[in-house]
């Protein structure tokens, strides 16, 4: 429902009702005469809660309802603060008396009637809307009596026009009339009066039971705090309400245009339904509450009166002065329109109040699209009156659900206000009469359950965030922090954030989060379609505040520069099981190339492979993607691409599956449509086996040129198991129907088809299929020509730029005309004359105004607008006119601390500080007014003064001596008078009689800093009987007592101005000023507003300077200056009036005040001020020794040389060039040089090149060649304006010699670097291996280049050609010796010349690489160890290799080794070693190795002592030991084959020698058993060193493994022989075996012949043995006497293993067989060979 309150008298009359009708606002004005029947209010829970602080509130403050304001033409200095005059019952009471409207009487018509033609029937409307009307006093008892002066008072408060009071007059002849009709209004009109809680109606419909929801807007009313202000205006408020009961209540700011009070009443009220209240029983509730009145209403009324009385005064006086002209004001909502949640077939109005003047032309839309009502008769019904105005939507649907916006708009400006509509579908039956417009009257199971319980909660945002600027890919964070006041730990508030007025819901881009204080809203990654308008919105119960700002998200850099911005908005239109429509947003920023098409990208949910959709760029903003597999769900991106390059990607979509819609919506466990509830279809049962009839309502909805979208409405008859459809096409004016989806068909209404020729037309029908077969097909659509129907829209217009703040203009347009599907506007802004152009929103912005952001003060810009849909984007709109940036101006805010400087008898002086906010204009002047106060009682206000006054200090004349007056002070600017101060205590106008001064005034703190600031003030005004002789400054902290004042100042000081140090940074002071003469210290002034001791960012000090013509002057800057700002200079902190001896310059923002005649007379302190800044000031002291200084240095400037940073040099170039050369400090671009030689002056040419930078001051010049008559005096003169200087250079002698030399040796270099060349000559290093390397560095090398290596003239064979890596080029020598001494050459050569290197490495460069060679080789050697031998103690070290040339020496315990037999040195390979034979304990101590390399001793130390001599004793006598065991063990020496192959018959005679110490014993073994020597078998052993082996006739049976064993105490040796038998051949022969015969072996057969040997110890030297005795073998000789001559003699043949045999015997046989002997690792031992041979 909807309530309305009336325009209150004054506030005055306020918060008289406040203070005497407490009890009245125990409930909200809208529910007062639901009390009875309102259970939440009465729960005893929330009365302990809430009860107290509401009372306690409520009295403080008559702004608790939503009041109303009424406009008052021409107040802009004044706002009367409005407040309902009339207690909330009116609510009730019109609500009772709406019957009357309800049945829509004659005299509701004849009253809007005749309030245009001013007919007294009118009354009934100023009943409503006017206050002081005779109708509305007849309503009320308290004011029956009082009609003439609400007829005045309605005068005042109707533009002050005579003829609307008249029109009263003719309201109160009727009144007599009138009122028994208005007891229909006046219900219950004594509680609506008097605040009264009981009330006599009675409702009996029980669906008042409801309790409505209570919601309020922004507040319409002023604080408390602001009764006495002044205001521009005065407008008729009305707080609408509507209740529905759906429970939800989603209010938005959104700005609507309508009466929020009158058309809700006539709505709610029209059926009458559920009042049961009668004419009579209102008619004696209303003389019943007359008969009721009491002394505080009389008290009340007569309150009213007065103030009454003192507002129209003041009203009809402040009209007199004012300019109606001046009170121009843009649109204003006063009341918004709230959102709503209805049923469907539900009526719904929206309600706004709007001011502005001219008054504001209002305007609806829906979606972004006006009203038009009649295109929809009968379905929108849209009203204004009286700056309300009401949009009615009847019978609402599912397709009223939108964003409805009002749009006001007048001359200076246009607001927009929205409001969401959500229309919601009952599930199950009702009653549609309970949905009628204006019935509340509802099921009950549509209940509320409110929230709140209707309480006041204060709610205040602090630390808010600002507009804000990120970039894409960012982290961005929203917060601000809630203050709600009463904190009620039970009750938290709803934390809920919107972006362009839609919810904001969490997701993985945006995340939110609520500490209990702070709210913040944090961007993971922000993107552009992250900019908006965003609100905070804080909910308690169901009141709420908001606060919103701007963000904007600038494009990231592009990855290639020229390459466009991503696009934006990326979503997927329609899907379906194989395809899906994309659509995204174009981007604001081309790249400074057009947009070539667009890319789409596809990825498969679960995957991160993206895939490229389209080949070529597409630049229709819509594209199908096709080919998707079903089931299977996708996210999209689309990349934009001009000539340049291709853009980042954009976000990527939500994620879509590949489904048809009707598969998909029974997938959902939601309802389709969130907001609409459960959506429930019923039909009718078919029949089973019915084939489906024909679809109906086939049209295309959307044709592009690369697909056409149908739809249609299922057939009536179907059947059970549902339909599905087929798709055909045709070619217009054919009937050759192809069908589109043959394969499968679809299931949903809906279907995108492809593949269509691009212009040419077709038709397209649709069939049903199901079970029962295919039916009929649907009529056939209109032939579509395939193509983009939808245009590039057209360049907006109108472009006009506002005024807003500094950094921010408004800027509007006109709508592209015939623009289809428009996305929004992308708006564009230019400093003038720049010609560069930046986008002030990268995302859309829908409706025709914008607020550029972020703009530089004080620039002029012009700004372009263009249209984008999804055919592209429109030509840039024509430029706007340049508009500067600037605040824009208002009144100022009242002046404050206003105080009585000096008062006489007829007189008083006041004083004042300047107003806090001067509303962007400097002040132009103060208006004084007072009035007299008897006994209490204020009087009329009078003028002081006609003419503004600039200072802050006026005496007003012509009072009364001992008359009590009240003063207000106002200041004005060119926006006019701003709102009065409040009225003063009351002061007595007397003569001041006391002797002390009186206190000083206009205090001002300048120059503030961290640690300092200047205190300002002016004299007393009344000084006291004697004059002032000086000052006291006090200064306390702010937060201080008033005991903790302190003077800055022991001693009075006479200037009016202090500098006060040593304050503490960060600290807020307050300062005050007293003033002294010979009868004492007077009062103190008032003190200084609260001062922060800090330097600001951005300061800057004032700064001295001397120009180049001598000129002392002081600058200062200032970066913070607005356009209106001045400088201001002054002398001792007083103004300059003498400007003779100063001249003052102004440009941007930097100020000089240049000294004539710098003198004495110019001592002191010179101080400038900026004005209209935060205070932006400094100062510069010139005492005697400062001004000395500046003279000096000014007459330096008078008569100037030119400095030089370097004198006059020479150097030599690349080519042998001479370059003379001198810097200067600074050089102007007039600036000249003269070149000079021998006192001639050279010019350029071929010889000369001369050179000035005048950036840099460097002066050069160039001598192509040096010869012998160059040598004399060169000058550079230089001339700079009026300063001169030279420099010159002597060459001559052996100065010039020397030169000239150099410079022929640099032009030959040059030559030589053209060809290949050296760039680093041959020379040596020693690497860590100890080689010599040589190495060069060489350049200008090219593949065919060759180098040759040479020493002692002949070349060098190299073995790979040399491949110049790096430049360099090299040569190793590896174990650099004497005999590598020489001269070494390298040449370098090719087509372009040859250069050549040498190195000399011989004498003494030689001798130096050999130093360098030992002394690597030095530090390379290892560090000492100890070695143990059979002989003794070997110490030793290794190094890389060893050169004779290193001197090696050992020293045992620091005394030089002499070397004996049993102590000697030596080098084996690498290693270097003492060896010690037979240690004895004198070889104890510690041991050092010396290195001598040529010039340095390097050493290696061992201490061989203690334990480690020990073990090396031990392990030596260990070694010892097995060495003498393995030289005297049994062994067999040689002599013995490993097989001997003999004919039977054949005498078989074998020999070998054997030895060891003691004599061996010697064992024959046959077959590994002992063989006992018989006839057959003769075994000899003779002399300890031969044994010999004799068979006589061997047969078959001999054969066997053979063996011989020695042995003695030290060792035991195995020498094993083979013996084969053959049968006797036809030759015989005879087989001699010989060990010891040299000379060729023929026929022999020599096999590797194994030994086994067993020794005593484990293991043999490892020393090699070398000298052993060499064997002695007998011969062997088997003979037979009668050899068969056929018989062949078996032989293998052998190696020759000495090849040093000795002479044979004729008819011997040598066989040589190698003896092996097992030794431990590392040891080889050398044996002697035996040689078998066997002859025939």
């Amino acid at each position: 429902m909807t309530c309305c309150s009336h325009l209150s008298i004054s506030r005055q009359k306020i918060a008289v009702d406040s203070e005497l009708g407490g009890t009245m606002m125990a409930l909200p004005f809208y529910q007062k005469h639901h009390e009875h029947y309102d259970r939440a209010y009465r729960h005893k829970e929330l009365q302990s809660t809430l009860s107290q602080y509401q009372k306690e509130e409520k009295r403080k403050s008559a702004v608790y309802s939503h009041g109303s304001t009424a406009y008052t033409r021409g107040s802009a200095a004044y706002r009367h603060g409005s407040a309902a005059a009339y207690s909330h019952e009116s609510a009730a009471a019109y609500s009772h008396g709406s019957a009357a409207y309800g049945h829509e009487s004659a005299a509701y018509s004849h009253g809007s009637a005749a309030y245009s033609h001013g007919s007294a029937a009118h009354s009934r409307r100023s009943a409503a809307y006017s206050l002081g009307s005779e109708s509305l006093s007849k309503m009320s008892s308290g004011y029956d009596h009082e009609s003439a002066a609400h007829s005045r008072r309605a005068a005042a408060y109707s533009l002050g026009s005579e003829s609307l009071s008249k029109m009263s007059a003719a309201y109160d002849h009727e009144s007599a009339a009138l009122s028994r009709r208005s007891a229909a209004y006046s219900l219950g009109s004594e509680a609506y009066s008097h605040g009264l809680k009981d009330s006599n109606i009675m409702i009996e419909d029980r669906s008042y039971k409801l309790s409505p929801k209570a919601k309020r807007a922004k507040q319409s009313l002023f604080s408390e705090e602001k009764e006495n202000k002044a205001i521009d205006y005065v407008v008729p408020v009305f707080t609408g309400r509507q209740v529905y009961v759906s429970g939800i209540t989603d209010t938005e700011q959104e700005r609507i245009k309508e009466s929020a009070a009158y058309i809700a009443r006539r709505n709610l009220f029209a059926t009458g339904e559920g009042i049961s209240a009668t004419r009579a029983a209102t008619s004696s509730s209303t003389e019943e509450q007359h008969e009721k009145k009491s002394r505080k209403v009389a008290i009340r009324e007569s309150a009213e009166r007065l103030a009454l009385k003192k507002t129209l005064e003041e009203t009809e006086e402040f009209h007199r002065k004012l300019n109606e002209d001046k009170l121009l004001h843009a649109p204003e909502f006063v009341i918004k329109p709230r959102s709503h949640t209805v049923w469907e077939k539900q009526n719904v109005k929206l309600h706004c109040t709007v001011t502005g003047w001219p008054e504001p032309r209002l305007t609806w839309y829906k979606n972004n699209v006006p009203i038009n009502v009649h295109t929809h008769p009968g379905k929108y019904i849209i009203e204004s009156r009286y700056g309300m105005h009401s949009l009615e939507i009847n019978k609402c649907d599912f397709e009223d659900t939108a964003q409805y916006r009002a749009s006001a708009m007048n001359v200076k400006g246009e607001l927009s206000a929205y409001a969401s509509l959500v229309v919601k579908r009952y599930k199950g039956e009702f009653d549609e009469s309970c949905f009628h417009a204006g019935t509340v009257t509802m099921p009950l199971s549509f209940g509320v359950t409110p929230q709140g319980y209707a309480s006041k909660f204060e709610i205040h945002f602090v630390d808010k965030f600002e507009v804000s600027f990120g970039r894409e890919g960012e982290t961005m964070s929203l917060g601000c922090t809630v203050i709600i006041h009463p904190d009620i730990k039970r009750f938290h508030p709803e934390i809920q954030w919107y972006r362009n007025g839609v919810l904001i819901t969490p997701s993985k881009w945006v995340q939110m989060h609520w500490s209990g204080e702070r709210a913040t809203l944090t961007f993971a990654h922000a993107n552009k379609e992250d900019e908006g308008l965003y609100t905070l919105r804080v909910v308690m119960g169901d009141y709420y505040e908001q606060y919103s700002a701007y963000v904007f998200v600038r494009d990231a850099d592009a990855e290639m520069p020229g390459a466009p911005a991503s696009p934006l908005d990326v979503e997927c239109l329609d899907a379906n099981k194989d395809y899906v429509i994309i659509s995204w947003k174009q981007p604001a920023v081309d790249g400074g190339s057009p947009v070539l098409g667009y890319f789409i990208d596809k990825c498969e949910v679960g995957t991160t492979r993206w895939s490229q959709c389209n080949e070529t760029p597409v630049k229709f903003a819509r594209f199908p993607v096709t080919g998707l597999i079903e089931g299977r769900s996708y996210i999209f991106r689309v990349r934009a691409v001009n000539k340049a390059g291709i853009s980042i990607p954009s976000r990527v979509s939500e994620p879509v599956a590949a489904l048809d819609p009707a598969d998909r919506a029974r997938l959902r466990s939601h309802p389709s449509a969130p907001w609409t509830g459960q959506i429930i279809v019923t039909e009718e049962e078919p029949a089973e086996g019915v084939v489906p009839g024909p679809p109906s309502d086939l049209h295309v909805i959307e044709a592009t040129k690369n697909y056409v979208v149908l739809s249609w409405k299922p057939p009536g008859e179907r059947g059970h198991e549902g339909v599905m459809y087929f798709v055909e096409k045709c070619t217009a004016g054919t009937e050759n129907w192809q069908r589109v989806n043959s394969e499968i068909p679809v299931k949903s209404p809906r279907f995108a088809v492809f593949d269509l020729a691009e212009g040419k037309s077709y038709r397209f029908r649709v069939r049903c299929c199901n079970s029962a077969g295919i039916g009929e097909p649907s009529e056939a659509t209109e032939a579509t020509v395939v193509g983009d129907k939808l245009d590039i829209p057209k360049a907006p217009g109108r472009i006009i730029p506002t005024r807003n703040t500094d950094t921010s203009v408004v800027v509007t347009w006109t709508e592209s005309k015939d623009a289809k599907e428009l996305v929004g506007y992308y708006v564009e802004a230019s400093i003038a004359g720049s010609g560069h152009w930046e986008p002030s929103n990268n995302n859309p912005v829908k409706g025709t105004r914008f607020i550029c952001h972020g703009l530089l003060t004080g620039e002029n810009y012009i700004f372009r607008v263009r249209a984008v849909n999804a055919a592209g984007l429109s030509e840039y709109s024509q430029e706007s006119e340049a508009i500067e940036v600037k605040a824009a101006i208002a009144a100022p805010s009242p002046p404050y601390d206003i105080t009585v400087l000096e008062s006489v008898h007829d007189s008083i002086v006041l004083g004042w500080k300047q107003p806090k906010i001067i509303g962007g204009a400097e002040i132009t002047g103060y208006y004084v007014n007072y009035r007299e106060v008897i006994d209490g009682v204020p009087g009329k206000w009078n003028e002081a003064n006609i003419k503004p006054v600039s200072e802050r200090a006026y005496r007003i004349h012509n009072l009364k001596e001992n008359m009590v007056y009240q003063f207000q002070v106002a200041a004005a600017n060119l926006a006019g008078v701003g709102t009065p101060s409040p009225p003063t205590r009351s002061f007595k106008c007397e003569e001041w009689t006391i002797a002390v001064p009186g206190p000083p005034h206009d205090l001002l703190c300048t120059e503030v800093r961290k640690d300092s600031l200047v205190l300002l003030w002016k004299p007393p005004v009344y000084i006291g009987r004697n004059p002032i002789t000086g000052y006291y400054v006090d200064v306390k902290e702010t937060e201080a007592t008033d005991e903790h004042w302190r003077s800055v100042n022991e001693k009075p000081i006479a200037n009016k101005f202090l500098k006060v140090s040593g304050l503490k940074e960060g600290v807020s002071y307050l300062f005050r000023v007293r003033a002294t003469n010979q009868a004492g210290v007077g009062k103190p002034s008032d003190t200084t507003d609260p001062v922060i001791a800090e330097t600001r960012p951005g300061t800057k000090e004032m700064e001295v300077d001397v120009d180049d013509n001598g000129v002392i002057s002081l600058n200062f800057e200032c970066d913070q200056m607005s356009p209106d700002s001045k400088f201001v200079w002054s002398k001792n902190y007083e103004p300059i009036e003498d400007e003779s001896r100063l001249a003052f310059d102004a440009k941007g923002g930097k100020s000089k005040a240049a000294f004539k005649d710098l003198g004495e007379d110019d001592l002191g302190i010179y101080s400038c001020a900026v004005t209209d800044t935060d205070g932006v000031s400094s100062s510069y002291t010139i005492d005697e020794e400062e001004m000395k200084r500046l003279l000096a240095l000014s007459h330096e400037h008078k008569f100037p040389t030119v400095p030089l940073k370097s004198e006059l040099a020479a150097e030599l170039l690349e080519k042998g060039q001479v370059r003379f050369w001198l810097q200067a400090e600074k050089l102007s671009g007039n600036a000249k040089v003269n070149f000079v030689f021998n006192d001639k002056e050279i010019v350029n040419g071929e010889k000369y090149k001369m050179k000035v930078d005048h950036n840099t001051g460097l002066i050069e010049m160039i001598m192509d060649k040096i010869e012998d008559n160059d040598e004399g005096t060169y000058t550079f003169q230089l001339q700079d304006g009026k300063a001169t200087n030279q420099s010159s250079l002597v060459l001559i002698g052996d100065v010039f010699k020397k030169l000239q030399n150099e410079a022929d040796f640099q032009r030959q270099e040059w030559f030589r670097k053209q060809g290949p060349h050296f760039v680093e000559y041959l020379g040596w290093e020693v690497t860590a291996d100890c080689n010599v390397l040589l190495k060069c560095k060489v350049a200008n090398i090219k593949k065919e280049t060759h180098i040759v290596w040479y020493k002692d003239g002949r070349e060098i064979m190299v073995d790979e050609e040399h491949d110049f890596k790096d430049g360099v080029c090299t040569l190793l020598i590896s174990e650099f010796s004497k005999k590598d001494a020489g001269i070494y050459e390298v040449i370098l050569k090719d087509d372009r010349g040859k250069d050549k290197s040498k190195l000399k490495l011989v004498e003494a460069a030689f001798a130096d690489l050999m130093n360098e060679v030992c002394r690597k080789i030095a530090v390379s050697a290892t560090e000492l160890k100890i070695q143990s031998t059979a002989e003794g103690i070997r110490l030793f070290s290794f190094v890389n290799y060893y050169l004779e040339d290193l001197q090696v020496s050992w020293l045992h315990n620091d005394a030089k080794i002499k070397y004996t037999d049993r102590v000697k040195t030596g080098v084996t390979g690498e290693q270097i070693w003492l060896q010690i034979s037979e240690p004895t304990p004198q070889d104890k101590g510690k041991y050092i190795m010396e290195l001598f390399d040529g010039k340095t001793t390097h050493t290696r130390k061992l201490d061989l002592s203690g334990q480690a001599f020990d073990e090396a004793c031990i392990e030596f006598q260990r070694l010892k030991q097995a060495a003498v065991a393995e030289k005297n063990r049994a062994r067999i020496l040689g002599g013995l084959p490993d097989v001997v192959t003999i004919q039977e018959g054949k005498a078989l005679n074998l020999t070998c020698n054997v030895w060891g110490d003691p004599v061996p014993e010697v064992t024959w073994l046959k077959n590994e058993k002992p063989l006992t020597a018989d006839a057959h078998c003769i075994l000899k052993y003779e002399s300890g060193k031969s044994a010999s082996f004799t068979m006589t006739g061997v047969n078959t049976i001999d054969s066997g493994r053979y063996g011989i064993l020695v042995k003695n105490k030290y060792g035991t040796e195995i020498s094993d022989f083979t013996v084969i038998v053959t049968p006797a051949m036809a030759q015989i022969g005879m087989v001699m075996h010989d060990a010891d015969v040299q000379g060729p072996n023929l026929n022999t057969m020599t096999i590797a012949k194994r030994k086994k040997a067993t020794a005593t110890n484990n293991y043999h030297n490892e020393r090699e043995k070398e000298d052993f005795v060499k064997p002695h073998v007998e011969e062997i000789i088997a003979t037979e006497e009668t050899p068969d001559p056929n018989e062949i003699l078996i032989v293998e043949e052998g190696d020759d293993r000495d090849g040093s045999g000795q002479a044979a015997k004729e008819g011997d046989v040598k066989s040589t067989v190698p003896e092996i002997i097992l030794h431990p690792p590392g040891s080889l031992i050398r044996q002697g060979e035996k040689s078998v041979e066997t002859n025939t």
